[in-house]
């Protein structure tokens, strides 16, 4: 397109220069008092400039005497192109005026068409022109790049937002944007995450008064039974052992009330570890687990269980004490029914630069696939206990590579 605007373009200033100078010429000779020979003819060396065109006088003789019009351009250098040239230039016509000198001889004056420097300027407009355009789309591709970046960057934070709010933390508040369409979907993301985290504390609260009822109960529970039923059966088997003393003929079934006795007093100490070990209230957490280690290690001697704890968990809140308590409680019930584990090892201890508790409950056990595990209500109790403190819970497993439960809870 632009190599046919540009052959058109040459085409019309060529036609119309040769117009112009043949007018031109003509109105000069006839204006002129006498042409009595070719050499008058001299004044045509004006033209000498004329742009375009070369202008020759033919003699009789065929020679030809050149006046104006330049052979080639100014400046070579600055030429176009030869396939420029070529798709630009076309054929031009050649104009003859005949002239006769008062002498009687006849002359021929030839106009021929010299459209290089036409060209040379096509092609100077044409560069100017595509290096605007060059140089324009440039800076709009720059400034779409710019925008477009930008939008990128605002979508790509908007995204990481959201993929940190499926993670649970809703503190996370995004960025004001520059772009008013992105700054309001970001301060509808940031009202939504203010209102989960208030939904979250509300249900945290709720869920640490349920377990604090919920221990109270427990405790209450547990209470009684050691009081009532504890001192109950203890007196039927001082009563039974003093009848057997005084009867020798009852020896038989006082002998069955003591087993019984004995039984329901085992039955009472398990239920009452379940509901709420009074060593945990009495002696504090190390010795309450170390107790519940030595209990689940007689229940299952082929099982390794050891624990590491420091003293100082003895000082922790009371609400901490129990949730921890209940959590280990859990960890070791699952590895007894569903690990088939050979070795456990419980460690908790005191981060002192963080302020905070850690839990770690590792087995060898079979394992299982974190993708397809059916969150039973066991872990999940685990997890919220942990999350009711403000911790965080983990759970690492692999098939045939056991499981690793981790808690961190700060306590301040």
């Amino acid at each position: 397109m632009a190599i046919w605007q540009a052959r058109q373009a040459v085409e019309k200033e060529v036609d119309a220069s040769i117009r112009l100078v043949l007018q031109l010429i003509t109105l000069g000779i006839a204006d002129a008092p006498s042409l009595q020979h070719v050499d008058d003819l001299s004044r045509l060396t004006a033209l000498r400039q004329t742009r375009h065109l070369n202008i020759q006088i033919k003699k009789a003789n065929g020679q030809l005497v050149h006046f104006a019009g330049e052979q080639q351009p100014i400046h070579p250098e600055d030429m176009p192109p030869a396939w420029f040239i070529r798709w630009v230039k076309s054929d031009y016509p050649e104009v003859e005026h005949s002239l006769t000198t008062q002498d009687g001889e006849a002359l021929t004056l030839v106009i021929k068409a010299q459209p290089l420097d036409e060209i040379t300027e096509v092609w100077q407009e044409s560069v100017s022109f595509f290096t605007s355009i060059s140089l324009l789309t440039l800076l709009t591709f720059i400034a779409v790049n710019l925008v477009l970046n930008k939008s990128l960057k605002a979508i790509a934070a908007i995204v990481d937002a959201l993929r940190m709010i499926e993670t649970g933390q809703y503190r996370y508040q995004l960025p004001k944007f520059a772009t008013a369409e992105f700054d309001t979907i970001a301060s509808a993301i940031n009202h939504m995450t203010v209102e989960l985290e208030k939904a979250r504390q509300e249900n945290r609260a709720l869920t640490q008064h349920s377990l604090a009822i919920q221990e109270e109960e427990r405790q209450r529970l547990s209470q009684e039974l050691h009081d009532e039923f504890g001192q109950s059966l203890t007196a039927i088997k001082v009563m039974a052992v003093t009848a057997a003393q005084q009867n020798p003929g009852a020896s038989k079934i006082t002998a069955t009330i003591t087993e019984i006795c004995d039984h329901l007093i085992q039955v009472l100490r398990s239920m009452m570890q379940q509901l709420h070990p009074l060593v945990l209230t009495e002696l504090g957490l190390k010795a309450t687990l170390e107790d519940m280690v030595d209990h689940w290690s007689e229940r299952n001697p082929n099982l390794d269980l050891r624990i590491h704890c420091c003293d100082e968990v003895d000082e922790l809140d009371k609400n901490v004490t129990r949730q921890v308590f209940r959590v280990i409680q859990e960890s070791l019930t699952n590895v007894i029914r569903h690990a088939n584990a050979e070795r456990v090892a419980i460690d908790l201890k005191l981060l002192e630069p963080e302020n905070a508790l850690q839990l770690t409950v590792e087995d060898d056990g079979q394992g299982c696939d974190l993708q397809n595990l059916n969150r039973g209500f066991g872990l999940r109790g685990m997890k919220e206990r942990v999350r009711s403190l403000e911790g965080e819970f983990n759970l690492q497993s692999e098939p045939g590579k056991g499981t690793v439960i981790t808690a961190w809870i700060p306590l301040s």
